[in-house]
């Protein structure tokens, strides 16, 4: 995702708190004069238009074009608008649209589910439930409002010309073990997202923390070694691919398998202590301006043809394949990898300002340790 003016802006975040101290209140300010970004592209109609949508999306494009054009065959009367934002970015405009209670996106798009889940509770979600619908397993979909449509792993990503096949880790053990033994020769090469500015990321690396009780040692390690932080997948594997970065921890597979394709020598791994698998979420607001278009979409999303068309893509690991997924990705012991994020009440806490706030104020001040 290219971010106009200055291409840095989302990864200065550490800087900025350097050598000041690291406070709730600090954390507060920083996320207060946050910039937004966005991009707008038109699909249209492929024949007479008679219906028009407005999808606000933090996807990148590349990811859902194929989707897009797809669903335009089937719906060749549809011209859809689709307005691209960062995570947190989009999260701030659909709260604002479901405050002012006024027209405006027919759909939001998020990997950053929590944040759907969010608003939902609050309010600004429209229920919906049909056959397909009623086929996403119950941990992939909240109150008929929030829905699943696919399910990706975050992976480890190296440069296959950078890094040696016997430094590549996979495990968070080794990775700290490459980072205590070979510190020099990768600092300033590790990336990756800054979680205050990356909805993601920030899902994430809270996820990290129950997951392992390897967390404050790797963000400490990340923090010693100069972690290179963006907003975004994409900019993370771009820099992997022209070796800037050697290794990317947490970054979405289904982005670097579709570099993968594209010629890229990246290589991906799923750690084998365990994987975190997320659910790109769809949700139509009940602000929107044509619901039942809107509706349409998102049964072509849920659909044989759109999940079909998400695995060819690279928008890996269907949410109807995940419990067969879980079953037979085991670890050396036997235990099962992958950990997928449940779309449900229980992202609520991922919420709470004041709780996020306290992570956010620990995660600096590893990361950017005070003199």
């Amino acid at each position: 995702m290219k971010v106009p003016g200055n291409p840095e802006r989302l990864s200065t975040g550490p800087r900025l708190l350097a050598g000041a101290r690291v406070t709730v209140a600090a954390i507060a300010l920083l996320l207060s004069v946050q910039q937004t970004w966005s991009q707008y592209t038109l699909f249209p109609a492929p024949a007479s238009e008679k219906a028009r949508i407005l999808i606000e999306a933090a996807t990148d494009l590349v990811a859902l074009e194929p989707m897009v054009r797809d669903f335009q065959l089937v719906a060749p009367d549809v011209t859809i608008e689709y307005v691209e934002y960062v995570t947190n970015d989009l999260f701030a405009k659909a709260s604002a649209q479901c405050a002012r209670n006024e027209l405006g996106a027919d759909l939001f798009l998020s990997s950053s589910v929590d944040q759907l889940v969010k608003l939902a509770n609050d309010g600004c979600g429209s229920r919906y439930r049909s056959a397909a619908t009623d086929l996403v397993p119950a941990t992939a979909k909240w109150r008929d409002e929030v829905f699943g449509f696919t399910a990706e792993p975050a992976a480890l990503v190296y440069n296959r010309d950078v890094v040696p096949k016997e430094d590549v880790p996979h495990t968070r053990t080794e990775l700290l073990d490459l980072l205590r033994r070979k510190s020099s020769l990768y600092a300033g090469h590790i990336g990756s997202y800054d979680i205050a500015q990356s909805g993601i990321g920030f899902l994430l690396a809270s996820a990290d923390s129950r997951h392992s009780s390897l967390y404050g040692r790797l963000i400490e390690s990340f923090g010693r070694i100069g972690l290179v932080t963006r907003c975004c997948t994409a900019d993370i594997i771009n820099d992997i691919e022209s070796g800037r970065v050697a290794i990317g921890y947490n970054l979405l597979a289904s982005y670097a398998l579709g570099a993968q394709r594209r010629g890229a020598r990246i290589g991906v791994i799923l750690l084998r202590d365990y994987t975190v698998v997320l659910s790109r979420g769809a949700m139509i607001p009940r602000t929107a301006r044509d619901p039942s278009t809107a509706r349409r979409f998102l049964e072509y999303l849920l659909s044989m043809r759109g999940q079909h068309l998400a695995r060819e893509v690279g928008l890996i690991f269907n949410p109807a394949e995940m419990r067969e997924l879980e079953s037979t990705q085991k670890s050396p012991s036997g235990a099962e990898i992958l950990r997928p994020i449940v779309i449900g009440p229980g992202l609520l806490a991922e919420q709470d300002q004041a709780k996020r706030a306290r992570f956010l104020a620990e995660w600096y001040r590893s990361i950017a340790p005070t003199p």
